[in-house]
């Protein structure tokens, strides 16, 4: 036949063709039927033998002439019902092809893929009509075409039209069937358009493309897990739609790909997903936030050491959820459990890497996690499976330390921090300085003021997690050669006796010691222990409501986490050298007073009530220094220590001084210490007048400087009951001066007396020159 005629043939069939000589539904599809049966027209002739005659007689040449003119002259047609009838021929065409029809599918398919775009709704219906005939013809010979023909479907899935929507979904289904068939499904190519097409925001699209990454996940041909980085971010974005039913169909893949993890963690690109995880974990929805947070744990506990390298960055998601509240327990567990498992993988070998940041080698850690998807109750224990990460044996991985400093100290810096992570980042940071102490020393300077601001939080857990960091500082090791660098050496004194730290043996050999009064177990502190004294005086200096409301249990705890003599003699030392007198009587007067009553401080007490060693008196001596700020205190040390002369020597003193209300007030107080427990032996020693008359005598002394109140009373009560008062009038030469010890000798009273008057004297006239200055502006503001 001339090619003019069988196009002529063609067109007057074409034409000829009704609506419905060729339609399609559910009910047909079921039933096996992809045609209606022509009365007349184009698909007639077609079936009649025209094409199926070109095929036998393998005229390739007068098929794709045919297959042309369908294309050119009608489905691509300006006219509508010239496409309509293309279209319906074009199908016609493949069923007669039959099996050959694989060798004209872009042929076949690409017009028909056209008029997917057409504004006709009509159209577009009988063009996914004719597609699905195309494709049941062809079966798996279409997926080479399957990007294109995914494109087109994904298009279909958001139109508008009920009846094309519906008509997709025939199509949808059949290429499912198709591609769960075959062995030849080409995922390398599809994966980019899947990428694309992930991120649509109409909700048809979105509920298309989750059910086509099901389909896939569920043929076991498919290792869809290889290609997750490149959909991972689009899925969760798809879990937050408004539709309950996409959202559930999302959490569904997204529990299969978890699914999938566990049993083969070695295929899993863990560091390429950490950053997706990250930001999701931090996202507003909170399913989202959750699935997220779940699969972090999850990566943390398979991966291991692997999600080192991202530690600040879980650490910016992880770290706000502890502070969550009932409404978002479920997230708060979750992120509570990476916290903990991510703090496990910091291990001392990080701290062997030197500056250039040397990678260190180390086999992964990875471990079997909970069986369910959100299962926020899963324990943070690993079970010990080894696998090999990232088709490697060995993974290299270095701690990013300075990352995750700056986000702690962010975080301790941000005053909205609430509680609860406050708590963890100083647990963190503790955490840090035992593990990876030389290199946590080179941020100690950057650390220091939030720490030490720290100290005004609200909550005492927080103080105490502060303060454990701080005593870690003060104390380490580490910091015996960072820490002399980094300290102000105007700060301090060079003659300071020696301090010594509880027994923390192994830690640094007796090379260290500074002094022979150490102990070969016991190290010496570090330079910054004096530097954190001087700040923290500073900060009760500029914030006396701190000093006032917790001073006292910041003191207590540090002689806890550090050593009771410690504190007291380095204290001492620098309020010595305060210029502020004031800040330094009331400092002395707090010391005192916990000195006085703290139950930490009891071995301190009683290394001070002898005064047998040369290391008890130099303490004393010290103490007592900084004491003479506060005339009171100066006398209640000199009767914990029962150097009764001296506090009698002392009491005869007072009657130089500006006794004004305070000074009463405090020597009130100092009564209602005698009648306490801890002052019990003194009351006990007052029974022996003989032994002890200065002690008698300073009482008296006291009772003699208070007005009549009931601390008057009280002590006068007391006195009362001293026995033989007669006695009183003996030769004092033949007294004892009321001291047990036998190193006594080794300290002048009289020099300590002398520097009692010198700094007394020098607030005598810091009170006058503050009595004339407000007596100045009283005088200004009269004027």
């Amino acid at each position: 036949m001339e090619p003019f005629a069988l196009k002529q043939q063609f067109v007057r069939a074409c034409r000829a063709v009704t609506v419905g000589d060729l339609s399609f539904g559910v009910g047909r599809a079921r039933r096996g039927c992809v045609m209606s049966p022509g009365r007349k027209g184009a698909a007639a002739l077609l079936r009649a033998g025209l094409v199926r005659e070109f095929v036998a007689q393998a005229k390739t040449s007068q098929i794709k002439h045919v297959i042309q003119i369908l294309s050119q002259e009608f489905a691509l047609s300006l006219h509508p019902h010239s496409r309509k009838g293309g279209l319906i021929g074009l199908a016609a065409c493949s069923i007669a092809l039959g099996k050959d029809s694989g060798l004209y599918l872009k042929e076949l398919i690409e017009p028909v893929l056209t008029c997917f775009n057409d504004a006709d709704s009509r159209l577009r219906y009988y063009a996914c009509e004719a597609l699905y005939n195309i494709v049941k013809v062809a079966r798996g010979s279409v997926l080479p075409h399957f990007d294109v023909l995914f494109d087109g479907l994904s298009r279909l899935a958001a139109d508008p039209d009920p009846n094309v929507k519906s008509g997709s979904e025939l199509l949808d289904r059949l290429l499912k069937d198709i591609v769960t068939e075959s062995n030849q499904f080409d995922l390398v190519s599809f994966i980019p358009l899947l990428r694309e097409r992930i991120y649509s925001n109409n909700q048809y699209a979105r509920q298309f493309i989750i059910s086509w990454i099901l389909v896939l996940e569920s043929v076991p041909d498919i290792n869809l897990l290889d290609y997750l980085p490149e959909i991972l971010d689009g899925l969760f974005q798809i879990l937050g739609d408004n539709n309950k039913e996409i959202r559930k169909m999302c959490e569904m893949a997204l529990g299969e790909f978890l699914k999938e993890i566990k049993k083969n963690p070695s295929s899993v690109k863990f560091a390429e997903m950490a950053n997706i995880l990250v930001i999701h974990c931090q996202a507003a929805d909170d399913l989202i936030q959750l699935t997220a947070m779940c699969w972090m744990r999850e990566f943390i506990q398979l991966a291991g050491r692997v999600m080192l390298p991202y530690s600040s960055g879980i650490l910016t998601a992880v770290l706000p959820c502890l502070s969550y509240d009932d409404r978002k327990k479920n997230i708060k567990q979750v992120a509570n459990v990476c916290n903990q498992s991510l703090m496990k993988l910091v291990i001392p070998e990080d701290d062997e890497m030197d500056e250039a940041r040397q990678l260190t080698t180390i086999l992964a850690e990875p471990t079997s996690a909970s069986s369910g998807f959100l299962d926020v109750s899963s324990d943070s224990s690993f079970s010990g499976s080894v696998f090999t990460a990232s088709s490697c044996e060995r993974t290299q991985v270095t701690l990013n330390l300075d990352g995750i400093v700056q986000v702690l100290d962010c975080h301790l810096h941000d005053t909205s921090t609430g509680m609860m992570t406050r708590i963890a980042v100083l647990k963190w940071l503790y955490h840090l300085y035992i593990k990876t102490p030389r290199k946590m020393f080179r941020h100690t300077d950057s650390l220091l003021p939030n720490l030490l601001r720290t100290l005004s939080d609200e909550s005492d857990e927080v103080i105490l997690k502060d303060l454990e960091v701080l005593a870690e500082i003060a104390s380490s090791p580490a910091g015996q050669t960072e820490g002399r660098g980094a300290s102000d050496s105007s700060d301090v004194q060079p003659n300071l006796v020696e301090l010594q730290v509880p027994d923390r043996a192994g830690q640094l050999s007796s090379s260290g010691m500074k002094g022979l009064e150490c102990s070969p177990s016991t190290p010496t502190m570090n330079s910054y222990f004096h530097k954190f004294m001087i700040n923290l005086l500073k900060r009760f200096s500029s914030e006396r409501k701190l000093l006032e409301a917790r001073g006292p249990f910041i003191i207590r705890q540090l002689c806890l986490l550090l050593n009771a003599e410690n504190i007291f003699h380095s204290m001492a030392d620098i309020l010595l050298r305060e210029e502020d007198l004031k800040f330094a009587s009331t400092m002395v007067h707090t010391l005192n007073t916990i000195l006085l009553t703290s139950s930490e401080l009891f071995q301190l007490r009683n290394q001070l009530k002898e005064l047998k060693t040369p290391e008890s008196c130099n303490l004393f001596c010290c103490l007592y220094r900084s004491w003479c700020h506060n005339p009171v205190t100066t006398v209640s040390l000199c009767f914990l220590t029962q150097n009764y002369k001296h506090a009698y020597d002392l009491i005869q003193k007072f009657g130089d001084l500006d006794v004004t209300v305070d000074f009463l007030t405090e020597v009130d107080k100092l009564v209602q210490l005698i009648e306490c427990p801890i002052f019990t032996y003194l009351r006990l020693q007052m029974l022996d007048v003989k032994k002890n008359p200065y002690l008698i005598k300073a009482l008296y002394g006291l009772l003699m400087l208070l007005p009549q109140s009931s601390a008057f009373q009280l002590l006068s009560h007391r006195l009362q009951c001293v026995p033989n008062p007669e006695l009183l009038q003996m030769d004092s030469t033949k007294a004892t001066t009321g001291l047990r010890g036998t190193s006594v000798s080794n300290i002048n009273y009289t020099e300590l007396l002398q520097h009692f008057e010198k700094v007394q004297n020098k607030h005598l006239e810091a009170r006058h020159q503050r009595a004339g200055q407000a007596e100045q502006l009283d005088r200004r503001v009269v004027l």
